[in-house]
C-alpha cells in the first residue's frame, strides 16, 4: 500500500477539497436520519406495533447522539478525525441495516437508537465542523463553517422526498438498506478530513483538561447555559416534527408526498434562515433574533394544529418552522 508523503497530502487536500468532502459527509449523515419518520407507519404495521416503539428508539437515538458528541470530539482530538468518522459511519450503516430486519422492540432500540445514535455522534457535522477549524485557513474558516452547517439542512431537503419515492417503489426495508449503504461513502470522503493525532508530528499540542473541568468551565457561563436551553428547545421542536409529522399528515388524510416535501421545505428554509440570521446578527442583538424565532415557531405550531389540514398550509408551516 502506497502512503502519501506530507507534500503530496498537502497538494490534494486543498481547502476546497476539504470543504466539499466535509459538506458531502454532512449531507449523507443528516439526510437519512431526518427521514426515519416515514418508516414509522410501515414498520409499525409490519410488526403489529404502536408508534410508541419506534418513537422510543428515536428518542434514545437523539439522547445518545447528544451525549456521545463530547466524547467523539475528545477522541477525534487525541486520535485523529478520520478514525472517529470511520467508526461512526460503520455504526450508522449497521444500525440502519439491523433496523430494516428488526422484529422486536429491543432490536429497534439497539439499531435505530443505540447504533445510529452513537454513529451520528461520530460522523455528523459536529466532527466535520471541528475538522474544518483545524484544516481550513482562517480566512476561509467562516465560509467553511457556514457551508458545513447548511449542508446538513440540504441533506434533509434532498433525502426527504427521496425517501418517500424509494419507499413507494422498493419498500421501506430496501430503503433503509440503501441508505445504510450510502453511509459507507463516508469512509473515502473522510480521508480529506484526516487530522494529526495529539502529540504526533504535525499535531498541535493543547492544554490538558478533563471532561469534568471542561463542563465545569462551560456551565459557569450564563450565556452558554441559555444557549444550551435554546438549542434544547430547537432540537425538541424539529426532532418531534421529523419523527411524527409524516404519520400525522397521513392520519389527517394527506399523502406521504406532502410530508416528504414539507420536511424538504424545512431543510431548504433552514439554510435561508441561517443565512438571514447571520446577516441580522450584525445589526440586531442575537438574543432578540433567537427569541423571535422561538415565538414564531410556537405560533406556527398552534395555528397548524387548529387549522384544517391542507397541502398548502402544511408547506407554509414547514417554511415557517425552519
Amino acid at each position: 500500500m502506497t502512503v502519501l508523503s506530507g507534500s503530496t497530502a498537502k497538494t490534494w487536500r486543498t481547502p476546497a477539497v476539504v470543504i466539499i468532502c466535509g459538506c458531502l459527509i454532512a449531507i449523507l449523515t443528516f439526510g437519512p436520519r431526518s427521514t426515519l419518520g416515514f418508516v414509522m407507519t410501515p414498520l409499525s404495521r409490519a410488526n403489529g406495533w404502536g408508534r410508541d416503539v419506534l418513537s422510543m428508539a428515536l428518542a434514545i437515538q437523539n439522547l445518545l447522539w447528544g451525549l456521545g458528541q463530547p466524547f467523539a470530539g475528545a477522541i477525534a482530538d487525541r486520535f485523529g478525525t478520520i478514525r472517529v468518522l470511520g467508526v461512526g459511519a460503520v455504526l450508522y450503516a449497521l444500525g440502519l441495516g439491523v433496523m430494516a430486519h428488526a422484529t422486536t422492540p429491543g432490536v429497534i432500540d439497539l439499531s435505530a437508537g443505540v447504533l445510529v445514535g452513537f454513529g451520528l455522534s461520530g460522523c455528523s457535522f459536529n466532527i466535520v465542523l471541528a475538522a474544518f477549524g483545524k484544516l481550513v485557513p482562517e480566512r476561509s474558516r467562516g465560509l467553511a463553517l457556514g457551508a458545513g452547517t447548511a449542508a446538513g439542512s440540504f441533506g434533509q431537503f434532498l433525502f426527504s422526498p427521496l425517501a418517500v419515492a424509494l419507499i413507494d417503489h422498493i419498500g421501506w426495508q430496501a430503503t433503509l438498506m440503501t441508505f445504510g449503504a450510502t453511509m459507507l461513502l463516508i469512509l473515502p470522503l473522510s480521508l480529506a478530513l484526516a487530522t494529526p493525532r495529539d502529540g504526533a508530528p504535525g499535531g498541535t499540542a493543547v492544554p490538558s483538561q478533563s471532561i469534568r473541568q471542561a463542563l465545569g468551565e462551560a456551565f459557569e457561563h450564563r450565556s452558554y447555559v441559555l444557549l444550551v436551553i435554546g438549542f434544547f428547545t430547537c432540537g425538541f421542536q424539529l426532532a418531534f416534527i421529523t419523527v411524527h409529522l409524516p404519520a400525522y399528515l397521513v392520519d389527517r388524510g394527506l399523502s406521504a408526498d406532502v410530508g416528504g416535501w414539507t420536511l424538504a421545505i424545512i431543510g431548504l428554509f433552514n439554510i435561508i434562515g441561517s443565512i438571514t440570521a447571520g446577516w441580522l446578527s450584525g445589526r440586531v442583538p442575537k438574543r432578540y433574533i433567537l427569541s423571535a424565532n422561538y415565538v414564531i415557531r410556537s405560533l406556527a405550531v398552534t395555528a397548524f394544529i387548529l387549522l384544517p389540514a391542507s397541502p398548502v398550509a402544511t408547506l407554509i408551516f414547514g417554511a415557517v418552522m425552519a
